[in-house]
């Protein structure tokens, strides 16, 4: 089970940065044209626009920081993945509001975004385990 573990976080890391791809291509539109890519960089690390975005951020660094350990995740680990990303994008009451209702918009406003939800939507399936 153990490979399967990391094959599954792996699965949800690669699935997630497609999403947060789509999120700032999204959030971009919104914001309007900015310019060189270094300043589109600039843009996404620091204005305020782009904020709601970092929580993601960070997450999949937590994520990929896992995936660097060499023990392998735990099922526990994974139950907690699944439920730290499910309070930020459902169906788990949200613990970050802000983001939630952002998320929930770029959603509606995307197919590419929504297809893309259900990808990660399969992944997070993938983590659960079953009890011992």
């Amino acid at each position: 089970m153990s490979d399967a573990n990391r094959a599954d976080l792996r699965q949800l890391s690669s699935d997630l940065r497609k999403l947060h791809k789509l999120l700032i291509d999204c959030q971009s539109r919104v914001f309007g044209a900015v310019g060189t890519p270094f300043d589109h960089l600039q843009l996404v690390t620091t204005h305020p626009d782009f904020a709601w975005l970092r929580i993601l951020s960070e997450f999949m660094v937590e994520i990929d920081e896992r995936l660097d350990d060499e023990a392998v995740p735990s099922d526990q680990e994974l139950t907690t993945f699944k439920s730290a990303l499910e309070k930020l994008i459902g169906p788990a009451p949200a613990s970050q509001p802000e983001f939630r209702e952002k998320y929930l918009s770029a959603l509606h406003d995307s197919p590419e975004l929504t297809i893309q939800h259900g990808a990660v939507r399969l992944a997070l399936g993938k983590l659960e385990r079953p009890a011992a």
